[in-house]
């Protein structure tokens, strides 16, 4: 089926996409600050991502897509930067307009954040050798203590939405590493991550996701303010 990945990532925007112009709702208005957000989660994960697929880290089966490909990624790949955080960013804000008190307290928040990244630091120095494993929870250190230190608001309601999110991860992604289909859509090399699976998706691509969200809606916050100031 070489459409699956497409389709994959059309069905995972178009419902976000068509309540985007919903009468109370109205992200659309927003448009500007996540495409800018997408633009820079791209230009952070796009050249890892094919510097990867180059050394053959993860790869794709030209079963499932329809065998375009520009530097070295499908074209669905890249369509997988925009789709997928939009529909993301898009849920969070949902649940935000719907649930406004969907927040964690800060004394919570603050030791959530400690948590992982002490987890994080850990498991890096621990399977240092393993490519997929060390750049990705590296980078997820990185964003997470970037977060902390300049808006810890955004982490109060996001460690919440992110539950949420992980039910349509587990779907969409289950699909993409091999459940419910004969063969994975994209394989992994498992000499270069833990090689510890929830269900078909290897444990990293929990905190892949959870970085390249995060990493969208910090900038997509940024941005608003500075609309929304633009003398500061």
């Amino acid at each position: 089926m070489s459409y699956l990945y497409l389709l994959l990532n059309l069905g995972s925007l178009s419902i976000p996409l068509i309540f985007s112009f919903h009468p109370r709702l109205k992200f659309y208005k927003k448009w500007k600050a996540i495409f800018i957000g997408i633009l820079v989660g791209m230009c952070i994960f796009i050249p890892w991502d094919i510097i990867f697929t180059i050394n053959g880290i993860w790869g794709f089966n030209s079963s499932y897509f329809m065998g375009i490909t520009f530097l070295s990624l499908p074209i669905e790949e890249w369509l997988f930067f925009i789709c997928i955080p939009y529909a993301c960013v898009f849920t969070h804000y949902a649940l935000l307009f719907y649930f406004p008190n969907m927040m964690l307290p800060k004394s919570y928040t603050r030791m959530i954040s400690y948590s992982i990244l002490s987890i994080l630091a850990i498991l890096s120095i621990y399977y240092y050798n393993k490519w997929y494993t060390l750049c990705n929870f590296t980078l997820a250190i990185f964003i997470l203590l970037l977060v902390t230190r300049n808006n810890m608001q955004l982490l109060r309601s996001f460690y919440l939405t992110f539950l949420v999110m992980l039910i349509p991860f587990f779907i969409v992604n289950g699909v993409l590493t091999g459940s419910f289909i004969e063969n994975e859509v994209v394989w992994y090399n498992n000499s270069e991550n833990i090689n510890m699976r929830l269900f078909s998706i290897p444990i990293e691509d929990t905190v892949y996701a959870f970085t390249l969200i995060l990493l969208n809606l910090f900038v997509m916050n940024h941005i608003q303010k500075r609309f929304n100031n633009p003398k500061n």
